[in-house]
């Protein structure tokens, strides 16, 4: 796409590789240093640059010779049944401070899906509370709520530390162990793990994200996000997969369950992996997310996991051709807390 002169001083162009140490200052300034707890370029090329479904959509705001603004689109990859949608996720969105207001966002947003129609079925995100209006009003479509599962597991330190307002700089986080081998040790790119993923299937006429060893190896193995696995073998055939991360959430230590992959309705490969993951890791909580119907969440509410009344997400979609109406339909989507969580 050429660059487009807004007024006589604005302009959006594509991304240049020689733009990588002004975005990155420019999403600092605006977002903080994100998940991984530093925004580096090699964590910033993995995500942007890396993605098996492909190089993300990139578009930048210039004025006066510098960057002030950034669109982000992740290429995804989703099934329904035996069609596949080629799907973006609208991700790190940044304007720099004294910029906003002026309308960057949204300039930046319609050429992006200006030129995502001539390629892409739909966008989707989970926007917060402050930026979803802003959405809606660019024609996303609010699809559903999102339901997070916990478990909690040390009820008097869980209840502590939802009650504590003391800041994390004034009393140091115990510390805890995990046990279970990091992603990139666990995952491999061999023929077990092939024919296990081709033994998943697909949810009927339900939108999914398709497992592939290239995927899960980028998402979680070459992820800097500190994710770790469980493969449960029987005779040295795959049963299931859990992959998940620890993290801090306030004064609490959370284990959150980004992917539990067994076999059609094998519950008990399931309640199994969920044990083995809260045996792995001596934190406050578990939480995950299922979809309805699932194996999965059977598992996870067997093993007394509980609907939290806090931190749903809320779906929401912009189909960019006419056709795909079931994706506004929240019982059309099949997918977990890996597909969904922000990183």
């Amino acid at each position: 796409m050429s660059g487009t002169e807004l007024g006589t001083a604005l302009q959006i162009r594509p991304y240049a590789a020689e733009d990588e140490p002004a975005v990155i200052a420019l999403l600092v300034g605006a977002l903080g240093e994100g998940p991984s707890g530093h925004r580096t370029p090699d964590f910033f090329r993995w995500k942007h640059l890396e993605n098996p479904f492909g190089e993300s959509l990139l578009l930048v705001a210039e004025l006066d010779g510098e960057i002030v603004g950034l669109r982000a689109f992740l290429r995804w990859g989703f099934t329904v049944g035996d069609r596949s949608l080629r799907a973006v996720r609208a991700v790190d969105t940044a304007t720099r401070h004294d910029q906003r207001g002026k309308g960057i966002f949204s300039t930046l947003t319609k050429a992006a899906l200006a030129e995502l129609r001539t390629d892409t079925d739909l966008v989707f995100n989970t926007p917060n509370g402050s930026s979803r209006p802003g959405y809606l009003k660019m024609g996303w479509q609010e699809v559903g709520r999102v339901p997070v599962w916990v478990k909690v597991r040390r009820p008097v330190a869980f209840a502590r530390g939802l009650r504590s307002t003391t800041s994390l700089t004034d009393r140091p986080m115990r510390e805890i162990s995990v046990t279970a081998p990091p992603a990139a040790d666990a995952l491999g790119d061999d023929a077990e793990l092939h024919a296990f993923l081709g033994e998943l299937g697909h949810p009927a006429e339900r939108i999914a994200t398709p497992y592939s060893p290239e995927y899960l190896a980028w998402r979680y193995a070459r992820a800097p996000l500190g994710y770790r696995a469980i493969v449960a073998r029987t005779a040295g055939r795959i049963e299931g997969i859990a992959i998940f991360r620890v993290r801090p959430r306030g004064r609490l230590w959370e284990a959150t369950i980004a992917e539990l992959l067994v076999r059609p309705d094998d519950t008990d490969a399931a309640k199994d992996l969920i044990d083995r993951v809260a045996a792995s890791a001596a934190v406050d909580h578990l939480t995950c997310h299922f979809s309805t119907g699932s194996a999965q969440l059977a598992a996870a509410r067997r093993r007394l996991f509980l609907r939290s009344p806090k931190g749903e997400l809320i779906l929401t979609v912009n189909p960019l051709h006419e056709g795909l109406e079931f994706v506004s339909d929240f019982g059309s989507w099949a997918v977990s807390a890996g597909t969904l969580e922000v990183f």
